[in-house]
């Protein structure tokens, strides 16, 4: 946890928590500038840390599916790869997702994951045929469809993890 460097006492702990903590803030929509001002330091500092740790540059990706099987695998990979927002569900989630709500209810939360996508440059849709047709057509954007089946779909579906991986890979900007 302390380390020594010349005749310092320096506290790694105490690093990483600040670093989190300045990365929350951007993440949260905070200029570099006044995340450098709240920790008295240096714009640069900021700009330079960010720079370390990126993974990729530009648009931001969106990825859903449903139904599947193995939604935890997928959504590790997907986060490793830097993905902004992903919603996979099985098929039984897929059932509560529309049983455990009235209609209005049901069509204002479709309403508002739509709204969310089309705040995404890029969106994977894992799912049938139909569904990614669709999506193409609801978002009016850059949507790639990653078909698991014809459609309907009936039962969970097992989507390989290196796919989804390799596929966003290959999402250059």
């Amino acid at each position: 946890m302390l380390l020594r460097i010349g005749d310092k006492i320096v506290n790694r702990q105490k690093i990483h928590h600040t670093i989190d903590a300045i990365l929350d803030y951007r993440s949260h929509g905070m200029s570099q500038q006044e995340v450098a001002n709240k920790f008295g330091i240096d714009r640069t500092v900021v700009s330079r840390m960010e720079s370390l740790g990126e993974i990729r540059k530009g648009g931001r990706i969106a990825l859903i599916g449903f139904p599947v099987q193995n939604c935890e695998e997928v959504t590790y990979a997907a986060r490793q790869e830097g993905v902004d927002y992903i919603l996979l569900l099985s098929e039984q989630e897929r059932w509560n997702f529309v049983q455990d709500k009235s209609g209005v209810q049901l069509f204002n939360q479709v309403m508002e994951i739509v709204a969310t996508l089309r705040t995404y440059d890029i969106v994977i849709i894992l799912g049938s045929n139909m569904r990614i047709k669709l999506l193409e057509t609801l978002l009016d954007k850059d949507v790639i469809g990653l078909q698991i089946g014809e459609s309907p779909i009936a039962e969970d579906k097992y989507v390989n993890p290196e796919d989804v991986r390799k596929l966003i890979r290959q999402l250059h900007f």
